[in-house]
């Protein structure tokens, strides 16, 4: 900590209280009101306690008057948070607002003086306008292209960059675009000429506009300073340019500033959002009072002994003003690393290991499950509900609900049902093959689009899609396009059961200031986690950051996941990220070294890895290829290993069996409120007719039948290869 220059007077005995529990930081950012202040303060270190502490205590000690103070961030959630904690600390009347509430505020009040008449009316839906700038610039936009055009233009005024600037701008930054730079600054300038012609202003224009006022008027300027004469900004690191230079307008030539922020967890910079602020404060401001907050109160030490290793590689500016953080609470379980065959088995283990928490006491609603792109959740959202456990999403519709997704599902459909007489699927003999066709109608291409945003996010959504059918087809070799959507339908019904309280899916992004008792962070492959349109060194660092984001956000329990192979029986060709070597069990030489806790738990190497301890329903398997009982051939495909034949070699099925089987999963669906592939998959009811299993042990060592489902069903289904029928419904499920 750097001391400031003057010593703050001394409080009035009632003040004391306020400071009542905070640690020796805590308490010198509560007391530190000479001069400018940041704050720099690591994930979890209370930087919410010691700021409301720090302006109630000003308010008790009759240094700040509450009307006069201005708290600004970047959330609804996180201002409401912050009034919450005021009101119960004694200084309900301050204000603690966004930068876009503030500025409205203030803008609203001074139109009619500086400007004259009303304040025109805020735009409530700009990518209406958007698009209608698009269609009179002969560009057709679809829905995902026009979210991406909306974004950009929004980028360009954060950023302060005008339409004509707007081409050079990206031209000369790292910055990918999914369109021409030159047609965005078109679309954009038109967008604006809308605007005036309309008499009408957006979002951003609340903070241009403002910033024009005060800078024009230096009375209205003078009568702003005269009301706020304390500023405090949470979140430093996620200001824009355009938000910085508010504040200065704000603050004037005063040094009644105090600013917190991590440039660790700069993750927005997408948004227009810098650290460079955070990181240059003592340069602009040379008496700054500096403290750093860094014991960790959120999570285990073994969760911030990985959260210091990530940072402890990390490169750049932002790595230079690291923070390493020193956990305050008790010993926790090591973090568990786990490779997995491919991206179902890790959904699937992902499933159970949350299930296990559940069962353990651990509320469903304290477990997370956190991804790098949306697009992800769809395989989770499966596994969840095939495991009967609630989830709900966070930060984004559930993947059946997208927009593009139920386009393409309707697109689906008609094809199916009229696809006889559609040229578009003209020589398209095999399943996976129709379905791209489909859906490139839709703006599915083979080849992902340039850059992040909107359109890249659609195309994830549509390439899940496209992978799902070609799963599909792998299972079902003699799927039509009829029972893809039968089987897209199941999938939707059975994961949108309202939940209340749940599991949460959510995109790193999106969990940015949230915590659980256990996060699954999953999907940490090289390609996803950095993403492949990283390629910067300032893209990837912020890909790191990332990850550490989401490795901060557990409190307890911490599983690290990652896939060798998209689908089952896929070539193994993926890699864990960059980011975890060194610091996981195989992960290569560790290039940094920290205090005790380095220890983890892993299972690598298993096709199908489990969580370390739990009970596997059978013995484990020869890890040697998997051959055909009847002809011998190597088997690659996922139906086939669970059948262990070829698909056509003869099949020796009960007939008997298989019908009972049959009947009995359609009563326990009904029963369960379930699709029938929840209880035992159409390969798994064949594999078990086939080997018509004596006892728990032979059954067991069917694929397909996990522990869960021995124990479930394991009595019904025994009963039934030994010839009781069971369709009613009776029986243990």
């Amino acid at each position: 900590m750097t001391a400031a220059p003057h010593s703050s007077p001394l409080p009035p005995p009632d003040a004391d209280a306020v400071l009542d529990g905070l640690d020796p930081e805590q308490r010198a950012v509560a007391t530190a009101f000479q001069g400018p202040v940041c704050v720099l303060a690591g994930a979890g270190t209370g930087k919410t306690r010691a700021l409301t502490h720090r302006i109630a205590y000003g308010v008790r000690a009759g240094m700040l008057q509450p009307a006069s103070v201005l708290a600004v961030t970047f959330t609804n959630r996180a201002a409401g948070e912050m009034r919450g904690r005021l009101r119960q600390l004694g200084a309900g009347g301050v204000q603690a607002r966004t930068f876009h509430s503030a500025a409205l505020r203030q803008l609203q009040f001074f139109w009619p003086k500086a400007v004259g008449g009303e304040l025109p009316r805020l735009l409530d839906r700009k990518a209406q306008l958007v698009a209608e700038a698009a269609a009179r610039c002969r560009v057709r936009l679809d829905r995902g292209e026009l979210r991406e055009v909306t974004g950009e233009i929004e980028w360009a005024k954060v950023t302060q960059t005008v339409p004509g600037d707007y081409a050079a701008v990206i031209a000369k930054s790292a910055r990918e675009t999914a369109r021409d730079p030159a047609e965005t600054a078109q679309i954009y300038a038109m967008y604006e000429q809308l605007k005036r012609d309309r008499s009408v202003i957006d979002f951003e224009d609340v903070l241009l506009l403002t910033v024009a006022i005060l800078q024009d008027r230096h009375d209205i300027a003078d009568q702003v300073r005269g009301q706020y004469q304390h500023f405090v900004v949470d979140e430093y690191q996620d200001v824009s340019p355009l938000q910085q230079r508010l504040l200065d307008l704000w603050v004037g030539d005063r040094d009644t500033l105090c600013v917190v922020g991590d440039a660790s967890q700069t993750i927005y910079s997408f948004t227009g959002a810098t650290p460079d602020h955070l990181i240059n404060f003592r340069a602009r401001h040379p008496n700054a009072t500096v403290v750093k907050l860094v014991r960790d109160y959120r999570s285990t030490p073994q969760v911030v002994h990985l959260a210091n290793g990530l940072l402890a590689q990390a490169r750049g500016r932002a790595a230079d003003h690291r923070l390493e953080l020193v956990s305050q609470r008790e010993k926790g379980p090591e973090p568990v690393y786990t490779e997995y065959g491919d991206e179902p088995a890790e959904a699937e283990g992902t499933a159970r290991r949350i299930r296990d928490l559940i069962a353990a006491g651990v509320p469903a609603g304290e477990i997370a499950v956190l991804f790098r792109i949306n697009a992800q959740s769809a395989v989770y959202e499966q596994a969840l509900a095939d495991a009967g456990v609630p989830y709900q999403l966070r930060g984004a519709e559930r993947f059946f609900e997208r927009q593009e997704v139920r386009e393409a599902g309707a697109a689906l459909r008609g094809a199916a049902r009229f696809g006889g007489n559609d040229a578009l699927l003209d020589g398209m003999v095999d399943l996976p093959s129709q379905v791209r066709a489909v859906l490139s109608t839709k703006g599915w291409t083979d080849q992902p689009p340039a850059g992040s945003g909107p359109v890249r996010d659609r195309w994830e959504s549509l390439t899940a899609l496209v992978r799902l059918a070609e799963d599909f087809a792998a299972a079902r070799p003699d799927a039509t396009l009829a029972d893809l959507v039968v089987e897209l339908d199941e999938r939707a019904a059975a994961q949108h059961a309202p939940t209340v309280q749940g599991v949460t899916l959510a995109s790193l992004h999106a969990a940015k200031g949230l915590e659980w008792d256990a996060v699954f962070l999953v999907g940490l492959a090289e390609g996803t986690l950095p993403i492949t349109y990283a390629k910067t060194e300032a893209q990837i660092e912020e890909e790191r950051r990332l990850l550490y984001v989401g490795v901060t956000r557990a409190r307890i329990h911490l599983s690290l996941s990652w896939a060798l192979s998209r689908a089952p029986g896929g070539r193994p060709s993926r890699r864990a990220t960059r980011f975890l070597n060194g610091l996981r069990p195989g992960g290569g030489r560790a290039s940094w070294s920290a205090g005790s806790g380095a220890g983890s738990s892993v299972e690598l190497g298993a096709a199908t890895a489990r969580p370390a301890g739990e009970e596997r329903a059978r013995p484990r398997r020869d890890r040697r290829p998997a051959r055909c009982r009847v002809c011998g051939r190597t088997l690659t495909e996922a139906g086939e290993m669970k059948l262990m034949r070829c698909e056509d070699c003869p099949s020796d099925m009960d007939e008997g069996v298989y019908e009972r089987l049959h009947a009995w999963r359609e009563a326990q669906a009904r029963a369960l409120g379930q699709p029938a592939y929840c209880v035992f998959t159409d390969k798994t009811l064949v594999a078990i007719a086939e080997n018509v299993p004596s006892d728990e042990r032979e059954l067991g060592a069917i694929a397909g039948v996990v522990r869960r489902k021995l124990t479930r069903f394991g009595a019904d289904v025994l009963a039934i290869c030994a010839g009781e029928d069971r369709s009613g419904g009776e029986g243990t499920g």
